[in-house]
C-alpha cells in the first residue's frame, strides 16, 4: 500500500465521526464516507501535500455531502415501544445521558452549515483557518456560523426556544 492510501486509511474514523455528525444516521454516514474515500482514492494525485490530508478528505467529505443534499432526506427510524428488543430490560438512563442526549437532538435540530462548523471546531478539534479551508468559506463566515449555531444550540438545549423544547434534567 502507497503512503497516501495508508495515511487516508488512518483518517476513516475521524471521517466516520464526522459524516454521522452531519447525517445523523450511522448507515448514511458508512455510505457518505465511502463515496469520499472512493473519490479521494480516484484523486489522490490531486493532494498537494502541502497541507494536511485530514483536511482534504473532511473537505471532500463536505463536498460529497453537500452534492448529495438534494438526494438525500433525513429520515428518523420510528420503533414502536413494544417493537424495540428489550425495552422494558434495559436500566435506567443516569442525567448524564439525559443531557447528551439532549445536546445530540439540539445538534440535528440545526442547520447543516452551522452543523458542520460546529463539528469540525469543538468535535474535530480543527482551528478555524483549517474549518474554513473545509468548507470553501471565509474565516469570518465561519465565525458567524459558529456564533449562530451556538446560540442556536444554547436556546435549544435551554428550552428558550418557542418551535422545540427539550426535556431538561433536575
Amino acid at each position: 500500500m502507497d503512503e497516501v492510501k495508508w495515511l487516508i486509511a488512518r483518517e476513516i474514523p475521524r471521517l466516520r465521526r464526522y459524516a454521522t455528525a452531519l447525517v445523523g444516521d450511522a448507515a448514511a454516514a458508512d455510505d457518505l464516507v465511502q463515496d469520499c474515500l472512493e473519490r479521494a482514492l480516484r484523486k489522490r494525485h490531486l493532494w498537494t501535500r502541502r497541507g494536511s490530508v485530514r483536511n482534504w478528505l473532511y473537505r471532500i467529505l463536505y463536498n460529497v455531502f453537500v452534492n448529495q443534499g438534494h438526494r438525500r432526506r433525513r429520515v428518523r427510524l420510528q420503533v414502536q415501544l413494544e417493537d424495540a428488543p428489550g425495552a422494558m430490560a434495559q436500566a435506567p438512563r443516569q442525567d448524564q445521558g439525559l443531557i447528551c442526549d439532549d445536546i445530540a437532538a439540539a445538534m440535528d435540530r440545526l442547520p447543516e452549515d452551522q452543523r458542520a462548523a460546529i463539528v469540525l471546531t469543538a468535535l474535530e478539534g480543527l482551528s478555524y483557518e483549517e474549518a474554513a479551508a473545509v468548507l470553501g468559506i471565509r474565516i469570518g463566515t465561519l465565525r458567524s456560523r459558529l456564533s449562530r449555531g451556538r446560540e442556536k444550540l444554547r436556546a435549544l438545549y435551554t428550552g428558550h426556544d418557542s418551535r422545540v423544547a427539550l426535556r431538561r434534567v433536575k
